[in-house]
């Protein structure tokens, strides 16, 4: 989050509240899990969201 959210929020804004920073980062949080593609080798560019449901059963087997 550091590299992707924070770095660029603080160059292009200034934030005078936390809550306008809060804002700006549930905006990023639903675009980042729910519409940018997965990068990792295996998710064949699904959603963030849609790689961990398709996931979540090999979790509740460990």
């Amino acid at each position: 989050m550091q590299d992707e959210f924070y770095a660029a929020a603080f160059r292009k804004k200034i934030y005078n509240t936390t809550q306008d920073l809060q804002t700006d980062l549930d905006i990023w949080l639903e675009y980042y899990d729910n519409e940018r593609p997965h990068t990792g080798k295996h998710c064949y560019g699904k959603m963030q969201i849609q790689t961990w449901i398709d996931s979540l059963h090999l979790a509740k087997e460990k």
